[in-house]
């Protein structure tokens, strides 16, 4: 362990194009799931004046608590002036960064200014001086096994010769031998290895990486599309029926500004279901489309980029060829393969012990959603999302497929679906894509639903037009088996969404009422809020239902429950009406769960302050640490809960629905990516839960 307080880790690699942000962005994201505050180091980069790519992509990411100044440490202008002075100065900053952080991730440089041999040594040098145990990296580079161990070896001599430690070695982007052969190759060394194989798609580059590189004008479509990789690169030079036969899916096309007739071709083969999705396309030459080409493609509504550039044919593709893709923050897709492709094959518990990370004392947001899809992918369930028209909807599934937290159905036309997932850049061939009003099982629905509200005269005429609204067809899927849970609301009303689940699904036995909680995630914590969206005035024996049900998911979710049943006054200090529902709920629930800690009625202060519990309420299990809190009607919770959200800057996770037989949850319409994320995976929780109840109740019938 380093003399300073943060546990840290050094990526350094023994040549270039080693896929050391790739490693680097994976350690961050663990990281940021069991640290509190993780911070990311460049010692050697090449301006402070120029954004450096690998501090972008790294202090991008949520859980990272430096910017981009903090991170850099000095120029390689400055190491070459003073080697000495530089490191020095690194060691300084590098000092101060590591005081304000748990854990700090640094990186290497580049090998893109000196002689590999001497900028490892240098890298090594800087590792030994801040006490960082170096995680080495190197580039499979179709090497033979033997050819790999090599490099390894020289590279942890030239590592001790500096006085550094290679604690770990993982051979990056392997790809013609298999990564067990190379794991096996260095099994001499003693050293924790791993290998990784090679993600084509991380080498390609982006429309806006290429739009940059050709120094280009967006002329026509949506710029928020240009973050799609160009994987393949087609020169059309012959005529547009030669042209459509070399069309592959996430093809750039570079046709020249003068041929009108090859762009038109080009954007209607892309919005035509019988041929591949394109990447966008580049008008070479300088030339810019007429106003009347102009107004025919503005007819068709095609939202594919089309870059304008000045360069010629052999220049365009020449610099395109030339431009390899990187990570960053909005490439989505690379994201999310390289997170889920290091996770599959890199133990990384082994890698957070070798930089000594301490157990954490207090629990995070990030830490409280990756705990949510570790869990949901330990036992994956099958959800259904309605809202497959939704680019937050589908940004999210391509998401939870790439981390396995669950096997998704979207709701949608099939065609419509994918092809506005191709255009974002998303991968969506794993999950499953049903059109409602097409569906084979639009039939069974009806019939079903009718003999569900035959006591409200329904008709299967009737349901069979109803079952095809996306929150209905949804809820039926959940019902009959064919889903485990259900996440809707990001475009729909919260009871668009949740009215089918209370005429299909119903409520568990024993419990009155369907209610709804609020995870909410502060800085070190997490506390459960209910009810925030459902009841508006729920009586006595209604609180007590939602008492006991907010505890069993408090439970479920890792948070021991220490009942708050909340009103404007502590104990037997004050009275009227709504202090005696809460009195009353409060004695309901000990009567009813005797187990369960619960306090009531009492104020918010009494319930999560040391301090205040002690003047108030002396003696209490739950004054001053309670971790439910029970509000006495809507309006109070749900002012309450946001106030906290935006005062506080709590995440808040919700509102998940309890009391149902099977998991159905609402989004909130301004629902981030990350926010639908969190409540797929809460819902697979739910799932696994109530399927392991369902399991148990049918062996205890059959014994």
């Amino acid at each position: 362990m380093s003399s300073t307080s943060a546990a840290q880790i050094f990526v350094a690699s023994s040549e270039g194009h080693a896929g050391k942000s790739m490693i680097a962005l994976a350690l961050v994201d663990e990281l940021a799931r069991r640290a509190g505050r993780v911070g990311v180091f460049r010692p050697v980069l090449h301006s402070r004046d120029e954004a450096d790519s690998v501090v972008d992509l790294l202090v991008g990411h949520e859980g990272v608590v430096t910017d981009a100044q903090q991170a850099a440490g000095v120029t390689y202008e400055e190491v070459h002036a003073d080697p000495e002075q530089a490191l020095s100065t690194i060691v300084a900053r590098h000092r101060e960064l590591a005081a304000q952080c748990d854990a700090l991730v640094i990186v290497g440089s580049d090998f893109t200014d000196v002689a590999s041999p001497t900028e490892f040594s240098y890298n090594a040098r800087v590792a030994a001086n801040l006490g960082a145990p170096i995680l080495l990296v190197i580039p499979d580079l179709e090497r033979a096994p033997a050819a790999v161990l090599q490099v390894a070896e020289a590279a942890v001599t030239e590592a001790g010769h500096a006085h550094a430690t290679v604690a770990g070695i993982l051979v990056n982007r392997v790809t013609d031998e298999s990564t067990t052969a190379i794991v096996d190759a260095l099994a001499g060394l003693d050293v924790p290895t791993w290998a990784v194989p090679e993600i084509p798609v991380l080498a390609a580059p982006t429309v806006s990486q290429i739009a940059q590189a050709l120094d280009a004008e967006l002329i026509m479509g949506e710029s928020e599309l240009m973050g799609r990789e160009a994987e393949h690169l087609l020169v059309a030079g012959m005529n547009p029926e030669h042209v459509l036969e070399r069309l592959v899916e996430g093809q750039l096309v570079v046709a020249a500004g003068d041929r009108p007739e090859l762009l038109i071709t080009l954007l209607a083969a892309h919005a035509s279901a019988s041929c591949p999705s394109l990447a966008g396309i580049v008008l070479n030459g300088g030339f810019r489309p007429s106003t009347v080409v102009r107004d025919l493609v503005g007819g068709l509504e095609q939202r594919l980029p089309v870059l304008a550039t000045d360069h010629g044919t052999y220049e365009t593709a020449s610099i395109i060829a030339g431009t390899r893709g990187v990570i960053s923050r909005g490439t989505q897709r690379k994201r999310d393969l390289t997170l889920s492709t290091i996770s599959a094959n890199v133990d990384l518990d082994q890698v957070m012990s070798i930089m000594e990370l301490p157990r954490p004392q207090v629990v995070t947001p990030l830490m409280f959603g990756a705990t949510l899809l570790d869990r949901a992918r330990s036992d994956q369930q099958h959800i259904v999302l309605p809202e497959g028209n939704d680019d937050r909807v589908l940004r999210a599934a391509s998401t939870l497929l790439a981390r396995g937290a669950a096997q998704l159905t979207l709701l949608g036309k099939d065609r419509d679906v994918r092809a506005r997932a191709a255009e974002l850049g998303l991968d969506l061939a794993d999950a499953a894509v049903v059109d409602p009003s097409e569906s084979t099982w639009r039939d069974e629905f009806a019939q079903t639903y009718a003999a569900l509200r035959a006591h409200k005269q329904m008709t299967v005429e009737q349901a069979y037009d109803i079952v095809t609204d996306v929150s209905y067809f949804g809820t039926m899927m959940v019902h009959t088996g064919r889903a485990d849970g259900m996440v809707s609301g990001a475009a729909h009303t919260t009871a668009h969404t949740i009215k089918p689940s209370f005429e299909i699904i119903k409520t568990v036995p024993g419990t009155s009422i369907v209610s709804s909680v609020f995870l909410m995630c502060l800085a070190d914590r997490v506390l459960v809020y209910g009810d925030c969206a459902v009841n508006p005035d729920p009586t006595s024996e209604q609180l007590a239902d939602i008492a006991i049900s907010s505890a069993a998911t408090s439970a479920q979710f890792g948070v021991e429950p220490r009942i708050a049943m909340l009103s404007y006054s502590t104990g037997d200090s004050g009275s009227g009406a709504e202090v005696e529902k809460v009195r009353t709920a409060t004695e309901l629930v000990r009567q009813r769960r005797p187990d369960l800690s619960v306090e009531g009625p009492i104020q918010y202060d009494a319930a999560v302050d040391a301090s205040v519990a002690t003047a108030k309420m002396p003696g209490s299990s739950v004054a001053g640490r309670a971790t439910v809190f029970i509000f006495p009607d809507l309006n109070t919770g749900n002012n309450t809960y946001k106030a906290v959200q935006r005062s506080a800057g709590a995440v808040a996770i919700g509102p998940v629905l309890q009391g149902l037989n099977k998991p159905v949850n609402d989004l909130s319409r301004g629902a981030l990516v990350n926010d639908i994320v969190n409540t797929v995976a809460i819902t697979a929780i739910q799932a696994q839960a109530s399927n392991t109840q369902a399991s148990n109740t049918q062996a205890q019938e059959a014994s």
